[in-house]
């Protein structure tokens, strides 16, 4: 995970404080939100919730109204605290908070008289950690927009700042893996090498698998080869540029990316075009470059992508 500077969180604060984030399954995932302990605290009393979605500025929560909640947001005149509750990816302990909040109303959810959608206005700035943590999910997918052809080539330098576990993966192709070697990667897209020939293997839909670590992660990024060149020297060998399919891509894959990308890094990087653009001659790979990145097989076993942690249910209209 990147270090977030206080200045860092000013920034999310002031350039995403009005949008709201809805919780689906996969932003339950990438947050790491202990969906069991989220409470609306009124009073002294706790009621199990479930977060809707968040804005630095409020939130929405569905409760269960037949427990008297409303009775006692009565008696408070209508202040309540949201405990918000989040797994460290890295080091697998809670982080939770209270946000001390103000019920602006609620209407039936769901067309149900037990269970209520309640509307929070957060009567403070809510906690660094909250902000750092939407603040990243929210900032990885304006970047993934704005820098979608922004091009990380892969050295080591970048692997290890990025966390990537490995360069040599498997790429699956009507749902034979294949290994394969990672050129660089972006929002939109890869390169990599690969045996194979390339006219039975351009306009192929295929997936790839892209493996992290700290925390351990793997991604499958759907798509298809748009482009192929041929590697000098190695008839064996093809270079394939990858387009992902953009509504496919998931949110951890761009905030893995965009942590790196907001890292301090060589000018040269900054100005590639990424695959989904044209290409440069230059980019044609080297003989002795192929060389050492020649895939042992062509075939690979598989290897299962990582699939997400169950949450609890949780409304999914869309995602930020």
């Amino acid at each position: 995970m990147a270090l977030v500077t206080g200045q860092k969180i000013a920034t999310y604060y002031e350039r995403y404080k009005t949008i709201d984030v809805t919780f689906t399954k996969e932003i339950i995932q990438v947050t790491g939100l202990v969906t069991q302990q989220v409470y609306l605290k009124c009073v002294s009393d706790f009621w199990p919730c479930v977060i809707y979605s968040t804005s630095f500025g409020g939130a929405k929560v569905v409760v269960n109204i037949q427990t008297g909640l409303t009775g006692k947001l009565q008696q408070a005149n209508n202040m309540v605290s949201l405990r918000f509750c989040f797994k460290n990816a890295e080091t697998g302990n809670p982080v939770t908070f209270f946000v001390a909040s103000r019920v602006a109303g609620y209407s039936p959810y769901g067309g149900s008289k037990d269970i209520a959608l309640f509307t929070l206005i957060f009567t403070q700035r809510p906690p660094d950690d909250l902000i750092e943590i939407m603040g990243r999910v929210l900032d990885a997918n304006v970047n993934s927009a704005k820098r979608r052809d922004e091009r990380i080539l892969l050295n080591p330098e970048s692997i290890r700042k990025m966390g990537l576990l490995t360069k040599e993966t498997a790429v699956f192709i009507q749902g034979v893996p294949r290994r394969c070697i990672l050129r660089d990667i972006s929002f939109s897209g890869a390169k990599l090498i690969m045996m194979g020939v390339a006219k039975f293997l351009v306009d192929r839909e295929t997936a790839l698998r892209v493996d992290f670590d700290d925390p351990r992660e793997s991604f499958l990024l759907k798509g298809k080869f748009i482009r192929s060149e041929a590697v000098e020297g190695r008839k064996e060998l093809i270079a394939l540029a990858m387009q992902f399919t953009g509504e496919t891509i998931p949110m951890g894959y761009k905030i893995r990316l965009n942590d790196y990308i907001g890292m301090s890094r060589p000018p040269d990087q900054s100005a590639i075009p990424a695959d989904g653009a044209k290409a440069e001659k230059t980019d044609q790979p080297s003989q002795t470059e192929a060389a050492a990145e020649t895939p042992e097989t062509e075939n690979a076993g598989k290897a299962p992508a990582a699939a997400p942690p169950d949450g609890a249910k949780t409304p999914e209209p869309g995602t930020p």
